[in-house]
């Protein structure tokens, strides 16, 4: 595919770039002919590129295709742990689990898109699956919807004008007005709901982690599953421990960042 690119661009590298970003949610297995389609790439090149991402154990040969192996999510950890978020993070997530007994995740933005950065789960049925890495479309989310309140006007535009890759329809599509009065309350409480606007069964409520500036890095969520969770219940018992939480993990994100890096002298 074409793509705008400096002198020092390597083709190569973004061609595998591309073919493992091909393999959406629900489909783990892919042909060479699939992967050739969602690329533009030409049938010699995906098998090449295939043959050598095997090779690193990135992908295995699978009935009819290929599919990725867990070593993929190295790529995606070496990003978390270089921030150290976890570190900063787990504490006061599991700390909140045990107050809740509810499902916890962290998550950015990544174009209009969330990904999920930091998870402590609780074994509970829900409509979809959630793991580090798992994106879903911002508008619809809680988190998504504190991420969204945080950007500029200018920037918000060039966000939500990125088509999402999360591979999901979700329930609520809302028009930009919509979207608009919704990221104003949002801004107004410092907090957002979403009530099964993503998929049936899925409340949840989130609220931002911030850094030394007060710029908004992440959000913080609980998700409950609304036959068993109401609105009510999910606001008035388990947002106030959520946004003691998120304000925990900002104080440590802070002192993170004010921690002054040792310099190797050459």
């Amino acid at each position: 595919m074409a793509r705008e690119s400096g002198p020092d661009f390597i083709e190569a590298l973004a061609r595998g770039l591309d073919v493992l970003r091909s393999f959406p949610a629900g489909q783990p297995v892919r042909t060479l002919s699939d992967l050739a389609g969602a690329t533009g790439l030409a049938r010699p090149t995906v098998r090449r590129i295939l043959l050598t991402l095997e090779e690193l154990g990135y992908v295995r040969a699978a009935e009819r295709g290929y599919a990725l192996t867990p070593r993929v999510l190295e790529l995606g950890m070496a990003y978390v742990n270089s921030l150290s978020m976890w570190d900063v993070a787990r504490p006061h997530m599991e700390r909140l689990v045990a107050q809740t007994n509810e499902s916890t995740s962290m998550a950015q933005l990544d174009g209009s898109d969330i990904v999920y950065v930091a998870r402590v789960a609780v074994p509970k049925i829900v409509t979809l699956a959630v793991t580090i890495g798992t994106r879903f479309p911002a508008p619809p989310t809680s988190m998504g919807k504190v991420l969204l309140a945080a950007l500029p006007p200018d920037e918000l535009t060039t966000v939500l004008a990125e088509p999402s890759r999360s591979g999901i329809t979700p329930r609520w599509q809302p028009s930009r007005d919509e979207l608009d009065r919704s990221l104003r309350e949002v801004r107004a409480k410092g907090w957002a709901l979403a009530d099964q606007d993503l998929a049936p069964g899925i409340r949840s409520v989130a609220a931002p982690v911030r850094d030394g500036d007060g710029t908004v890095v992440a959000a913080v969520n609980v998700t409950v599953h609304a036959a068993e969770t109401s609105v009510e219940r999910l606001t008035e018992e388990h947002l106030p421990r959520l946004l003691r939480c998120a304000a925990d993990i900002s104080h440590d994100w802070t002192l993170l960042g004010a921690v002054p890096m040792a310099v190797t002298a050459p």
